[in-house]
């Protein structure tokens, strides 16, 4: 178990976890919730400090801090799910920790849902991740989509004004045609299955759909099913650019 040293006035548990790499601060708020999380044994609640000489543990695991800071870009092939769970309503999953295989403790930076494929980054540094997903502040993701019939002109332009989805209006992005049946499309949030769901808003069915980037991060040099850790330069420009932003 580790030992928190060098704090005198404790540290909420949630920040606690996400410094130490186990997640971000709004997924320990959730197992928070579920009584995942133990401080000295005891179930945390909410807005707890962790005070000096306690141990933290989730689902029963001691929490030690990695000193190296992990960045890694993952070609996500289809059917693998963002997720630590082994099981979804049931039914055994394949989870993108369990195929990595990584031998050390690492967490997926947002989702892309089971059936897309493409860029996913893991990293153990939790306020990374908790950079990145906020979508306020407007971080790029780039897609590639195919659809089921023919991409018009109307189509794309209204694709990049802004779409009614699940009771909102989707921010205006950057759209631009491939070919008569694809696009490319770079999104600034993160609804749940967007692009899906904005084809489907005008009658379109999402065929394939692949993410090529994140922020300054793509895929290029990766095969699917295969990872690599992130340069000292990609590293150094995507910290730079979250740096700005929460500025």
């Amino acid at each position: 178990m580790e030992e928190i040293a060098g704090l005198d006035t404790g540290v909420r548990i949630n920040k606690f976890l996400s410094e130490a790499g186990v997640c971000s601060r709004r997924e320990a708020d959730r197992m928070l919730g579920e009584g995942r999380i133990c401080i000295d044994g005891i179930p945390a609640k909410a807005g707890t400090k962790v005070m000096p000489g306690q141990h933290v543990t989730v689902d029963g695991v001691a929490v030690s801090k990695e000193e190296e800071e992990i960045y890694i870009a993952f070609y996500k092939p289809k059917g693998v799910v963002c997720t630590e769970a082994s099981e979804e309503n049931g039914s055994k999953i394949m989870n993108v920790i369990e195929y990595i295989g990584y031998n050390k403790r690492i967490y997926p930076v947002g989702r892309l849902d089971k059936m897309s494929e493409g860029l996913l980054l893991l990293t153990n540094q939790g306020d990374i991740m908790e950079k990145v997903l906020r979508s306020r502040y407007g971080h790029e993701k780039e897609y590639f989509v195919k659809v089921d019939h023919k991409v018009t002109d109307s189509f794309i332009d209204k694709m990049g004004k802004g779409v009614p989805v699940l009771d909102t209006i989707t921010k205006p992005c950057k759209v631009w045609k491939e070919d008569d049946f694809s696009f490319h499309i770079v999104l600034t949030q993160g609804l749940n299955r967007q692009i899906r769901r904005m084809c489907e808003y005008f009658g379109y069915r999402v065929v394939y759909l692949r993410r090529d980037r994140v922020m300054n991060i793509t895929l290029e040099g990766l095969k699917k099913g295969r990872y690599r850790h992130l340069s000292e330069k990609e590293v150094a420009v995507l910290k730079k650019q979250l740096s700005d932003k929460f500025c």
